[in-house]
């Protein structure tokens, strides 16, 4: 029998580009999510337009809360879960060797590991994130122990132990470039559903991940890409870093481009690894490819991503946190890239969602703003984004660049049932706040505003349900 969820939904119907969200953004105020017993949507819209033919189905009410889609989260790094926060005296490389990399040494210990894998699955599931694009350890027994976790607890997770072939003496994430692609094509027969029945039920998935050029040689490039073109047909998944730190001289994009001598550093992704970006591999860039941050890209970049569908995952809070600057939100969508959002905990400080999504907001809303007073000049980039937009980053969008539009990320029919549950009752706050703040007479105008105030004043304490097809998740001390 199916079961119908009673709540005030908003979801972004169909398959826009985000330009075109807030013209399907569908908004019930009472409204009924119909999911049947195999976690699929059969119908959404007001109560009072509830077919007949479901007027016997089980009934959750849940009164006064809001039902939003599963927040998508594609860009996260497992082996950070406790790095949050890490004071590194520096922007991104010196945070890099003084915190990340010694504290990603400890997955080494499986104990560790462990602890870390429901802890990790724990956040995921608190914060409403229902599938996450995820770096993954170096060190094998950690990966395993991440996947058993996240197949026991049935979250969805893309993820793929992070590469490097090169680095610091000190270092235990760096192994032998022949093992490194040893290790991939281990994971990728272990946990990747390699037959079509298998991929299209599956909710784990495995990524092919160096974890950014300079972390890996031109030999590794190679050999990772060889790999991935042999597995690409079977739907694997490719991630890594791109065009994230500026700083001249010494910085991630200098630094890129005067070892590998290449002209972008997209170059180094897409096969053209080679000095002068000559080709010496097969390319990783295609519509199951995300590159994160992509602050600092060149038109060039933009519009090779464009046109092989290669998505981005935008790290606001991430960005400010490493002061790396602001990923160029009308250049980008202009070019036709798809953008998604990432928390990038723990060079970010936020888990949940809504609240990168309210750094998203912030960031593009005070980008590149003149000085003095009107008219600005035209090449003024601030812009006040639409809560449709907002809320189609961190749901659709995120779907989309992994490839899983047809299966989640909204609430239309046929789709799987991800939800999230947010309860203004359960924070004062937020409830009084939303009850009583005021709102604009026209209706489509005061629906927006209400919409805007629901992801940006949301807070994890308001969230009371996380739902992957149709089944209520749990943490680690709830089950």
């Amino acid at each position: 029998m199916s079961t119908i969820h009673r709540g005030h939904i908003f979801h972004i119907a169909g398959a826009p580009l985000v330009t075109e969200a807030a013209a399907n953004l569908a908004h019930f105020p009472d409204g009924a999510l119909v999911v049947s017993d195999a976690g699929i949507i059969e119908w959404c819209g007001d109560w009072a337009d509830l077919p007949a033919d479901h007027a016997g189905a089980k009934v959750v009410d849940h009164h006064g809360a809001f039902l939003l889609p599963g927040f998508v989260d594609t860009h996260m790094h497992f082996p950070q879960v406790w790095c949050g926060d890490s004071y590194g005296g520096g922007q991104l490389l010196e945070w890099l060797t003084n915190c990340i990399w010694p504290s990603e040494s400890k997955l080494e210990d499986p104990a560790y590991a462990r602890k870390a894998a429901v802890e990790w699955i724990d956040r995921m599931v608190t914060a409403g994130t229902t599938n996450g694009l995820v770096f993954g350890s170096a060190f094998p027994q950690a990966q395993d122990i991440l996947f058993e976790e996240a197949r026991n607890r049935g979250i969805r997770l893309v993820c793929g132990r992070g590469v490097e072939t090169t680095g610091p003496d000190w270092s235990k994430l760096v192994t032998s470039e022949e093992k490194a692609v040893e290790l991939v094509r281990d994971e990728i027969e272990k946990w990747h559903p390699l037959n079509e029945a298998d991929y299209k039920n599956a909710l784990q998935y495995v990524a092919v991940v160096p974890r950014f050029s300079l972390s890996v040689t031109p030999t590794t490039m190679a050999a990772l890409g060889e790999l991935y073109d042999h597995y690409r047909d079977k739907g694997v998944y490719f991630t890594s870093h791109l065009n994230e730190n500026a700083r001249p001289g010494t910085g991630e994009i200098d630094r890129t481009k005067s070892i590998y001598q290449v002209n972008t550093y997209l170059d180094t992704y897409d096969g053209k690894f080679l000095p002068g970006s000559k080709v010496g591999g097969k390319s990783f860039l295609g519509p199951r490819s995300v590159m994160a941050h992509s602050v600092h890209c060149q038109d060039v970049e933009l519009a090779r991503m464009a046109e092989t569908g290669t998505s981005i995952a935008h790290c606001p809070v991430s960005q400010l946190f490493l002061g790396s600057g602001t990923m160029p939100w009308k250049r980008t969508v202009a070019s036709g890239v798809n953008i998604a959002i990432g928390s990038d905990w723990s060079a970010g400080d936020e888990w949940f969602i809504p609240q990168v999504l309210n750094a998203c907001f912030k960031v593009h809303i005070s980008e590149r703003q003149p000085v003095g007073i009107d008219p600005y000049p035209a090449d003024d980039q601030s812009l006040s984004l639409h809560p449709a937009e907002l809320l189609f980053t961190g749901t659709l969008a995120g779907a989309r660049a992994l490839a899983l539009e047809d299966r989640t990320g909204n609430f239309d029919v046929g789709k799987e049932a991800d939800f999230v549950v947010m309860d203004p009752s359960a924070w004062e706050m937020y409830g009084h706040t939303l009850a009583d703040m005021v709102l604009p007479e026209d209706p489509i105008t005061r629906r927006d505003a209400f919409l805007f105030a629901v992801i940006m004043l949301a807070r994890e304490k308001a969230l009371t349900g996380t739902y992957v097809r149709g089944r209520k998740l749990e943490t680690s001390t709830s089950r």
